[in-house]
């Protein structure tokens, strides 16, 4: 794996984690990278559960790319 590939794989799994952090954590900087703040007219507290799960699917892919 090139050393570019390392750290866009390292930036994804930050975000990951970001991203579950704005599903229970009220933050101004973390609020600016929540998904359903950026993609949905009206973010709810309802619709934080997105970022979980998406979160979840990033990391997800982001480790199966180091193995």
């Amino acid at each position: 794996m090139g050393s570019l590939d390392f750290e866009l794989t390292i930036a994804g799994i930050a975000y990951g984690v970001l991203l579950i952090a704005a599903t229970f954590v009220n933050n101004r900087f973390i609020e600016a990278f929540r998904l359903d703040g950026i993609f949905m007219r009206n973010p709810t507290p309802a619709t934080r559960n997105i970022n979980l799960v998406a979160g979840l699917a990033i990391i997800g892919y982001n480790v199966y790319t180091l193995l």
